[in-house]
């Protein structure tokens, strides 16, 4: 399910690539993005690349003001990354961005982009220490670090069905598709101040 293939987009899905650099044909061809929207997202994503590099960096990310007060960005592209480059290239930014098309009702797909937010070590699980970091990048110095550690503990209990200390996808697709039971989830991570 999650491969790290650099010609695998996050979410399983196989885009068909057609790479003729230096030509009208080197965009790729992504399900869910017409010829018309891969020329857009090329342009935007020209625009983000300002250092001319051919890839983004976090901190070309920052230079769009609605993404300069969000704390996972580095996450985000940390996901998107799946090379590892610590840059975000083209093909990573419009397979990444497939992921959302309007086209696409694939909501596992989008499950699996919000579920690698928190796996930071991509081996298919969220532990104790990865849902620490995450949390605390969202809450920042809201919540000390025993109480933000006590609703991980009671998150991790809660949706630990296999009892291996950590959560997988299927756990965590379980949580995010019984909506009816948030109000469980809400109850267990109140925290005693």
């Amino acid at each position: 399910m999650r491969g790290n293939s650099q010609h695998r987009v996050p979410g399983g899905i196989e885009p068909a690539l057609v790479l003729i650099m230096g030509s009208a044909q080197s965009l790729p061809h992504i399900d869910g993005f017409s010829r018309e929207e891969m020329t857009r997202l090329e342009k935007r994503f020209h625009k983000l690349d300002l250092d001319r590099s051919g890839s983004i960096s976090v901190k070309e990310f920052l230079s769009v003001p609605e993404l300069k007060e969000n704390p996972l960005l580095q996450r985000v592209v940390d996901v998107f990354d799946s090379d590892l480059s610590g840059e975000v290239d083209f093909k990573e930014f419009v397979c990444g961005l497939a992921q959302f098309a309007a086209v696409r009702d694939n909501n596992d797909a989008k499950l699996e982009f919000i579920f690698r937010i928190y796996d930071m070590d991509r081996d298919g699980f969220i532990s104790n220490g990865e849902l620490f970091q995450v949390l605390k990048m969202m809450v920042g110095k809201n919540l000390t670090d025993s109480q933000l550690q006590q609703i991980v503990d009671k998150t991790i209990l809660y949706l630990d069905k296999d009892d291996d200390g950590r959560i997988s996808f299927d756990e965590f697709r379980l949580l995010v598709t019984n909506g009816n039971k948030l109000s469980n989830v809400t109850s267990i991570m109140t925290v005693e101040v």
